[in-house]
C-alpha cells in the first residue's frame, strides 16, 4: 500500500510539469508527423519502421525526466524524510516505475494513433507492440533512476540528453549502422537501444527473424543489471543523505 500511494505521489508530480510531457510525447509526435511529410524514400522512415524508433525516442526522455523527478526529492529532502518509514528501497524503485507506466500507455497509444492517422494499419500487433514496449521502458526507467541518483539536478538535464543522444543516433532510429560501420557499428552491437529496436520493430511488423537472439541477451542483461546498480545505488544515497 505504502508504495502504491508513493507511485500515485510520483504520478501527481510529473503530470504537474507540463514541460515534461510535451518532450515526453508532444515532440515524438511531431517528429513523427514532420517526417512522414519528406517522404524520405528509405526504410528506416517507413511508418511501420520510424514509428518504434519514436516510441524508443519518447523513452529516452522517460529517462531524463525520471532522473529529474529523482534528483528533485532528493535535494527538497523528501527521500530523507522517507527514509525513515518502514518502505524499502524496492518499494521506492517500484513506485517510481509503476507511476511512469500509465504515462507510458497514453504516449503509445497516442504515438499509434498519430501513426494511424498517417497511413499505419491497424492490426493485434499494435497491441502486442504496446504490451512489450512496457517491458522495454523498465531499462529506461532503470537509467534515469540511476543518474537521478548519482547526480545532483542541475547534473540531470546534461547526462539526460546524452542519453537522448545514444537512443537517436545508435538505435538505428534514423540510419542503420551499417550505412557506418566500423567502431561506430560495434558501439550500437554494444549498446541496447538497437536490441530495444529491433524487439519493438519485430514485434509490430509481425517479423520475429530480426529480433535475434543477442538482441534478446543485450536487453535482459542491461535490464538486470541497471536495475540492480541503481536500486543499490539509490539505497546508498538515502543512506549518505540522511547522515
Amino acid at each position: 500500500m505504502r508504495m502504491f500511494n508513493f507511485a500515485k505521489r510520483n504520478f501527481k508530480e510529473l503530470i504537474r510539469d507540463p514541460l515534461s510531457l510535451v518532450f515526453q510525447i508532444v515532440l515524438p509526435i511531431f517528429l513523427l508527423f514532420i517526417f512522414q511529410q519528406f517522404n524520405i524514400p528509405a526504410e528506416n522512415y517507413k511508418l511501420e519502421n520510424f514509428t518504434p524508433g519514436i516510441i524508443l525516442f519518447g523513452f529516452s526522455f522517460v529517462s531524463l525526466f525520471t532522473a529529474t523527478l529523482i534528483s528533485k526529492d532528493r535535494s527538497s529532502s523528501l527521500l530523507i524524510r522517507l527514509g525513515t518509514s518502514p518502505m524499502k528501497s524496492s518499494d521506492y524503485i517500484l513506485g517510481y516505475i509503476v507511476s511512469l507506466i500509465p504515462i507510458i500507455i497514453i504516449q503509445d497509444i497516442l504515438f499509434f494513433v498519430v501513426a494511424w492517422l498517417l497511413g499505419l494499419s491497424f492490426s493485434i500487433n499494435i497491441i502486442f507492440t504496446i504490451l512489450i514496449s512496457m517491458i522495454v521502458s523498465i531499462l529506461f526507467i532503470a537509467l534515469g533512476i540511476l543518474i537521478g541518483s548519482l547526480v545532483s539536478e542541475r547534473g540531470t538535464g546534461g547526462i539526460g540528453s546524452i542519453v537522448v543522444q545514444l537512443v537517436c543516433f545508435t538505435s538505428g532510429m534514423y540510419f542503420p549502422k551499417e550505412s557506418v560501420g566500423g567502431f561506430f557499428a560495434k558501439v550500437c552491437e554494444i549498446l541496447p537501444f538497437e536490441s530495444c529496436l529491433n524487439i519493438i520493430k519485430g514485434i509490430l511488423n509481425n517479423n520475429l527473424d530480426i529480433i535475434l537472439t543477442g538482441n534478446i541477451v543485450i536487453f535482459s542483461l542491461y535490464t538486470i543489471v541497471v536495475l540492480i546498480v541503481s536500486i543499490i545505488v539509490f539505497k546508498k544515497k538515502m543512506i549518505s543523505d540522511n547522515k
